[in-house]
């Protein structure tokens, strides 16, 4: 019989082998004990198990914890996300100190479930790009602009060599600058700045607007020749995403970005792990790109944490591995930490490290260029900001953190 595993931390959980039964039977078949036999055996394909209680001390003084892992079966769920979320954590999740850590679905739940379209492959083959981080840049200050500002920042972005630029995810359909039309104006800006400097940029834009306004006008940003989807995930739901992700007419990589995922995950004894819902759930319903708060930044997660979300994306699985974007504070100080703690398959996120340059977006785009360089070439930094301006006035400015 194919199951779902749920992992939970449970804080203060009392008799925590009883507190286990109870989750499992009570989120499946209701009651057990006082059944006669007849009915506990036309049921018993129905009831959850417990697999493994752990008991294990808090992080709190004289705080006991336990994690618990209970099987459901699948025949009690349709094969959709939403089912399966509201079987596992549907009302437990108002019940007191639990955390969903962690979901493993069976061969055949996966198969029903997309996966990301492109993967880093795909986007790296995109580029043309396959031996270093990717450079990713994001439009500053868009609200209120017009696309005469929209287009001058997206040049001076691709002129400093980065490869993807995105939307703000607070960008969304307005008269200055409509969506159709970044598409289009973009597209030929890009075109252009490629043409000048032979580097390919790939353009991600806002998919927003009301739910059931989402799949056409992602199949009309796909006739229109877009690059990318981003899109506040959390803001619509994991199915909207799967749903976009599923659509043959939208052959377009979906950037998945966190925005109201911390009130899912910030807390240590409540909601959902960072692990699972950034990075497996993110990849199971068809992210290509996962966006995150890196480790170091301006909002930063704990550095396990972050972790945890680069390993649910990239991890061997029946699913292409999907991109992490560690995010938020990143100037070109920070990319041998970001490199060493995140490898080769990432991608490095700035806003304010290459917008706040002194040489403007062109010249922050090229620092971070430059010092990526360095570090795949174990050259020194200062030998390399001696050779680069742009990356010198960077250090000068933000600093370096040292990765030993």
């Amino acid at each position: 019989m194919s199951e779902v595993l749920a992992a939970y931390l449970l804080t203060d959980p009392g008799d925590s082998e009883k507190r286990a039964e109870q989750i499992a039977t009570g989120l499946t078949v209701g009651s057990w004990t006082d059944l006669p036999q007849l009915k506990q055996d036309q049921l018993s394909r129905h009831k959850g198990r417990v697999v493994k209680v752990e008991e294990k001390e808090g992080t709190a003084e004289n705080e006991k914890q336990a994690v618990i892992t209970i099987a459901y079966p699948e025949v009690n769920f349709s094969n959709d996300i939403p089912a399966v979320l509201t079987t596992v954590f549907g009302k437990l999740s108002l019940d007191g100190k639990i955390k969903l850590i962690d979901l493993e679905f069976s061969e055949a739940f996966k198969r029903s479930l997309p996966g990301p379209k492109f993967g880093i492959y795909g986007i790296r083959k995109m580029l043309g790009e396959f031996e270093r981080p990717l450079l990713m840049s994001i439009f500053k200050g868009v609200i209120g602009r017009d696309l005469t500002d929209i287009k001058d920042q997206l040049r001076q972005q691709a002129l400093g060599g980065v490869d993807i630029i995105k939307d703000d995810e607070i960008f969304f359909e307005n008269d200055l600058a409509p969506f159709e039309t970044r598409i289009t104006e973009g597209k030929r800006v890009l075109k252009e700045t490629c043409e000048e400097t032979g580097h390919k940029t790939l353009y991600a834009v806002n998919l927003t607007g009301r739910t059931a306004e989402l799949r056409d006008k992602a199949r009309r940003a796909a006739e229109l020749g877009a690059d990318a989807l981003l899109l506040n995930v959390f803001a619509y739901g994991l199915d909207v995403m799967q749903s976009l992700a599923e659509d043959a007419d939208i052959p377009l990589p979906i950037m998945a970005h966190p925005a109201v995922s911390g009130a899912f995950t910030s807390s240590p004894v409540y909601g959902l792990s960072h692990a699972l819902l950034l990075g497996k759930l993110n990849r199971c319903c068809g992210a290509d790109f996962s966006l995150f708060p890196s480790p170091y930044g301006s909002v930063a997660l704990p550095k396990e944490a972050a972790l945890s979300i680069h390993d649910e994306c990239v991890k061997e699985d029946v699913f292409k591995p999907s991109f992490a974007v560690p995010s938020a504070g990143i100037h070109p100080g920070m990319v041998p930490l970001l490199m060493r703690d995140f490898g080769i398959d990432h991608i490095i996120n700035a806003g304010g490290g290459i917008h706040g340059h002194p040489r403007g977006a062109e010249g922050g785009g090229k620092a971070f260029r430059a010092i990526i360089d360095a570090v795949l070439q174990a050259q020194p930094i200062e030998e390399k900001a001696a050779a680069c301006k742009d990356l010198k006035l960077a250090l000068d400015k933000w600093g370096r953190v040292e990765a030993v």
